[in-house]
């Protein structure tokens, strides 16, 4: 998309956002997906961890068959998203190679967001997608996010029925099996996702008549896996619903950075994908002191620690390590471990920074 039309495009998508939303729920009505929720006929009896909530009439029944999934991340072509990519597609070879014959990871895709190849094609598998045309971000760089996922799903021929979405700052840990069935997505339950909280402002854009507010998941749009043919009805709605969200100061002011994750749940839930949710899908260090039987580390939160090992968050630590520290040059390699005491998920982290950093070649260079 040229820079050329970005004057008449900007105010255009805007004013189109309700229609296009409207458009996409339409279309979407004319396909075998489950639309709205099952009858509530289940018992509290099939509610039991990881699983902490499963929708309304879901059943738990696994079937044998291999159901593949495509595990996609966007990224800009930043230093910091970069560094990030490199490590996290290390740890998704080394577990998928792990894995055995019946696994369900299937292929990789990074989704360059910023219109133009990187020294990292051969390295990494990508697609260049284009970036919204200039200001229409209005310096919310999460926003071409769902467009991103537009133009790769439009575009890219991908061989698996689902996708798994995953960010840069995730580090797979253990081998994930497709955790979306019968129809429904699945997802990592974010306690700050709280649409009952901001339902004034939800109505706006998932209106009375489509049901309570209480039907949006508390979700984001990542760690989540869901059937392609969803995705590829969803991404257009959540582009849409996040471009007006943004120029809306009510709905802006009330989501802040978490924009695009609340207008990803309401877009699953306009198309009648609700979601299974997973608590053990990820932990976030240093909040989540084990790995256990949980699939990814997130490391969104700068982990901070005196020598003794205690946390000191809030406060920058004797050690530290904080993703934001290297927003303009990679980590070193061989970062130093955690004083004694710190938290296994922090020291499992760390290590597996250090490992893939010690193994992806031309490091820091």
């Amino acid at each position: 998309m040229g820079c050329g039309g970005t004057t008449l495009f900007y105010p255009l998508l805007i004013t189109l956002s309700v229609a296009l939303i409207t458009y996409n729920i339409i279309i979407s009505s004319n396909t075998p997906l489950k639309q709205g929720f099952p009858s509530s006929s289940s018992s509290s009896s099939s509610i039991i961890d990881p699983v902490i909530e499963l929708p309304r009439g879901g059943s738990r029944i696994r079937g044998s068959k291999r159901r593949l999934f495509h595990t996609a991340v966007t990224a800009s072509d930043s230093v910091y998203n970069t560094w990030q990519c490199r490590v996290m597609y290390y740890w998704f070879k080394k577990i998928r190679a792990s894995s055995g014959p019946g696994s369900e990871m299937g292929g990789f895709t990074r989704i360059l967001h910023n219109g133009k190849p990187d020294q990292y094609m051969d390295e990494i598998p990508t697609f260049v997608a284009q970036p919204l045309p200039p200001g229409t971000d209005q310096g919310y760089v999460v926003l071409n996010r769902p467009w991103a996922f537009v133009q790769w799903l439009q575009q890219a021929d991908i061989k698996e029925d689902y996708i798994l979405m995953s960010e840069p700052d995730h580090l797979i840990v253990k081998p994930i099996p497709n955790l979306a069935k019968d129809g429904y997505g699945a997802a990592f339950p974010f306690f700050y996702i709280e649409p009952k909280k901001y339902e004034k402002v939800l109505k706006k854009y998932y209106p009375e008549e489509r049901g309570p507010v209480t039907d949006i998941d508390p979700i984001g749009n990542s760690p989540v896996i869901v059937g392609k043919a969803a995705l590829k009805k969803i991404a257009p709605t959540w582009m849409n619903v996040s471009l007006a969200m943004k120029k809306d100061p009510e709905a802006d002011k009330a989501f802040g950075w978490v924009l695009e994750m609340y207008a990803y749940a309401v877009s699953s839930a306009l198309h009648g994908v609700s979601n299974i949710l997973h608590k053990d899908f990820m932990i976030q260090p240093p909040w989540d002191t084990e790995v256990g039987d949980k699939y990814i580390i997130h490391y969104t939160y700068g982990c901070d620690y005196d020598m003794k090992g205690k946390l000191t968050y809030g406060k920058v630590g004797e050690w530290r390590f904080d993703k934001r520290s290297y927003d303009s040059t990679p980590p070193p390699r061989n970062l130093t471990m955690p004083p004694p005491g710190v938290s296994q998920s922090v020291v499992t982290l760390v290590k597996m920074v250090n490992e893939a950093t010690a193994n992806i070649p031309n490091w820091g260079e």
